[in-house]
């Protein structure tokens, strides 16, 4: 029987969308197509490159009006917020406008005798798997960049959100990318190991789970395939005595609770200096208090369900598991709360990193605050983690942030602000959040390959 995947709304419970998966020999055959046209796709000029892919980005934002209440639908975000096309676009255009000179070659010299150069190939077929949570910008990080150095692309996205890839692939081809070049796959588990392990790609690059990214690195073993990955977070923000404090609880608590909690690199807990501490925890209170839960298709709503039940129940989980070991919930259960994927947001103080609040993943609108003395209880706290994504820090001090970030365990570090991804740097982590790195020129280098030349002239 052949396999179906189901996008099971979050606003209702009901079957929003639902695709049979490829066989297993139809998976084979897509993939062997994509590795077929590679070559023709790479000896095309850069330039004609770089014009199809941001043509494909444009259609893409020329569908944003169907866009957004299709994300609405599938993950539970709220029309309100206009989808994500700003933060795709602004990632496919920098990597278009610094393209040429990431992919240009390493001149090493030349005289009268010999010509040095080190090239930047493409891979070859890259197999892109991406979340739910961003599902256009995430998928854009590295399907742009790929079929801009002259990879070819093969995009398997998340079945909570099924209709994103369909969607890029419809646009892309539309824009004039030949549809061998960037191909959208329904796939299961079994299968797309399958495929890894028979080396049907040349590159994968996956965001998603730390037991995802497990798996995708035993298919690969011994394939010598290279894996980029994005994994967990459980990223921190330190609040300095010298803050400016509106704006960091603005900030910290927007990036804990937009989307639901369900950000790559949202913060999940927060240590505040002794003189802020209950001034900051007054004030983010007041704020979640004052967030509008409700169905996404609503205007008015700013807050929508979790994308699935499972994920909801997870976060409340971990918030019963830390009231019950000394934690203090300070938000009341909002009535649309209604026990499944609609999940009142929370914050919590009287928190330790004995509760798995502040040691696992939450991924969900929940966020412990912890008073500090000083640096040095902060940067320990902040490093007892087992990821390494992003951390948030906030003083006045320039040099002092930078000093502080010299020592904290993470991929990114951020002054005054927070859940952002600046496509001019890279994008990475260390731990178990993953390794590799997206965007940047790094994430060139690590969609390319180096090729060495040492050409001999005749000479007479």
């Amino acid at each position: 029987m052949t396999k179906t995947l189901k996008c099971v709304s979050p606003i209702d419970g009901s079957t929003f969308a639902e695709r049979r998966v490829l066989t297993p020999q139809a998976a084979r055959d897509t993939a062997a197509r994509g590795k077929a046209a590679q070559s023709a796709w790479a000896a095309r000029p850069l330039e004609e490159r770089i014009r199809l892919v941001l043509a494909g980005v444009a259609r893409v934002g020329e569908m944003n009006d169907e866009i957004v209440p299709e994300l609405a639908h599938m993950m539970g975000r709220p029309v309100r917020f206009g989808g994500e096309f700003g933060g795709f676009t602004e990632r496919a255009t920098y990597m278009a406008e610094i393209a040429e000179r990431a992919l240009a070659p390493i001149e090493v010299g030349e005289d009268a005798t010999f010509r040095r150069r080190i090239k930047r190939v493409p891979l070859g077929l890259v197999l892109v798997v991406a979340p739910w949570n961003y599902p256009y910008m995430t998928a854009i990080n590295t399907v742009a960049p790929a079929l801009i150095a002259g990879n070819t692309v093969m995009l398997k996205h998340a079945t909570q959100t099924l209709l994103v890839g369909e969607r890029m692939a419809r646009a892309f081809h539309e824009a004039g990318v030949p549809e061998e070049v960037f191909q959208n796959v329904f796939l299961d588990h079994d299968t797309t190991s399958e495929l890894i392990a028979g080396n049907a790609f040349d590159f994968v690059n996956f965001t998603g789970s730390v037991g995802g990214g497990r798996a995708m690195e035993r298919a690969a073993a011994g394939t010598f395939t290279g894996i980029g990955l994005e994994l967990g977070g459980k990223d921190p923000g330190y609040v300095m005595e010298d803050a400016d404090l509106e704006a960091a609880v603005a900030t910290l608590i927007d990036a804990a609770m937009y989307n639901s909690g369900q950000c790559c690199c949202g913060i999940e807990r927060i240590y505040v200096h002794a003189s802020l501490y209950d001034a900051f925890v007054e004030k983010a209170v007041a704020l979640v208090r004052g967030y509008k839960l409700g169905n996404p298709l609503d205007a008015e709503t700013t807050l929508g369900p979790m994308a699935h039940v499972r994920f909801a129940e997870e976060v409340r989980a971990q918030i019963a598991e830390a009231v019950e070991a000394g934690a203090t919930a300070h938000v009341e259960t909002f009535p649309e709360d209604d026990g499944a994927a609609y999940l009142t947001p929370q914050i919590l103080t009287d928190v330790t990193h004995e509760m798995r609040v502040m040691r696992d993943e939450s991924f969900g609108p929940v966020v412990g605050i912890m008073k500090v003395t000083g640096d040095d209880e902060a940067v320990e706290l902040m490093n007892d983690s087992a990821f390494g994504l992003t951390a948030s820090l906030w003083t006045q001090d320039v040099a002092r942030a930078e000093a502080i970030g010299d020592r904290i365990e993470t991929g990114t570090v951020f002054l005054n602000r927070a859940d952002y991804l600046d496509p001019g740097l890279c994008w990475t982590g260390c731990k178990q959040t993953g390794r590799g790195g997206g965007l940047s020129e790094i994430g060139y280098h690590n969609l390319t390959r180096p090729k060495s030349y040492h050409l001999k002239k005749v000479t007479k």
